[in-house]
């Protein structure tokens, strides 16, 4: 099979892109990726150049609200799934400019649905999130389910529940094979480092101040990018068309209790806390109920949120030129250059 994934140059892109090459020999995957300030090739570095000289992999530089750009990858590739990831997701930037969230998360995905169904893809993954949903009371003990209506309170958030409910109308009014996942916060290795936990980490490694908003008690529920990976492999193998799937990792945290131990687990002291002024509409509490998930697709995740932790500083500790030549900015210096020729 063809695979198309959109945003593969992103976070949980490049993550799920090692992932299929490692556990999918067969496959061929087409990394579709505008390069903006959160792609980054330094991501695929590891692999990208064995899968080319293989033949299983190319990327593509387009952008997913060009029409024109989508059409063209699609009639060149001729992909036979698609596993859209590509998307604005910084709520902070999105609260100054809602404009390149509406842009990439609404239309972009409008114009990938279409030009799926023009080239009758056999199965199209929509990667969702769990912000859609709104927040939940701290003291609330139920979790969001997949026929929860989606509650928005940022324009991020607005976004992608937009981008929702077109990908569920591309399923009812063309019965496009479809299906929508919707996960809570992810983190481990090439993180971007704007994200709340490798801010915290980077910031605690650099001995810096780590800015904590409000009064720190925000609660999120977090599942290793290679957890979630695999659940995004199981959907698009096994999820049923127009089905909707929660993933979850099982771990509730506060901010600060995050913060915490991070700076346990990198020698500072408390010391390097700082309370920031709160910004607008901050959710109190996300958490799913995965279980459909783990029943229909004989799923969980594998890893618990304090050895991931761990592993995750670690990574950053050994990894410090990749993160520091982002925040420096040099990485975006020559970024699109040198992409492998189209085949």
């Amino acid at each position: 099979m063809k695979l198309l994934v959109t945003g593969g140059y992103g976070f949980i892109g490049s993550n799920f892109i090692r992932l299929v090459l490692a556990e999918r020999p067969a496959w061929n995957v087409v990394n579709l990726d505008l390069l903006t300030y959160a792609g980054n090739r330094e991501n695929l570095a590891d692999v990208e150049p064995a899968a080319v000289k293989a033949g299983r992999y190319r990327p593509a530089l387009a952008d997913v609200a060009d029409g024109g750009a989508i059409e063209a990858v699609f009639r060149d590739e001729h992909p036979g799934a698609v596993v859209h990831l590509a998307a604005e997701s910084h709520v902070d930037r999105s609260i100054e400019d809602p404009a390149p969230f509406v842009r990439t998360n609404v239309l972009g995905t409008g114009v990938l649905l279409a030009a799926a169904r023009r080239h009758k893809v056999s199965r199209f993954v929509h990667v969702s999130t769990d912000e859609i949903y709104g927040p939940l009371a701290l003291d609330e003990p139920r979790r969001f389910r997949e026929e929860d209506p989606p509650r928005p309170t940022s324009p991020y958030a607005a976004s992608k529940a937009a981008a929702d409910l077109f990908a569920q109308a591309a399923f009812r009014t063309y019965d496009l094979p479809l299906v929508i996942t919707r996960c809570t916060n992810n983190y481990g290795p090439h993180q971007f480092p704007e994200k709340f936990l490798p801010l915290m980490i980077t910031r605690a490694l650099d001995g810096g101040r780590l800015p904590i908003y409000g009064d720190g008690l925000y609660v999120r529920d977090w599942i290793h990018v290679e957890d979630h990976a695999r659940g995004l492999l199981a959907v698009l193998e096994r999820g049923r068309a127009g089905e909707i799937y929660n993933f979850a990792g099982g771990e509730e945290r506060a901010n600060l209790e995050i913060a915490r131990s991070i700076l346990e687990h990198t020698g500072r002291d408390e010391s390097l806390l700082e309370f920031v002024p709160d910004r607008p509409a901050h959710d109190r509490r996300y958490a799913l109920d995965d279980s459909r998930a783990k029943g229909e697709l004989s799923w969980a995740p594998l890893r618990s949120f304090e050895q991931g932790l761990a592993d995750t500083i670690d990574w950053y500790r050994a990894h410090e030129p990749w993160w520091r030549r982002i925040i420096s900015g040099d990485y975006l210096v020559e970024r699109k250059s040198a992409l492998p020729p189209k085949r």
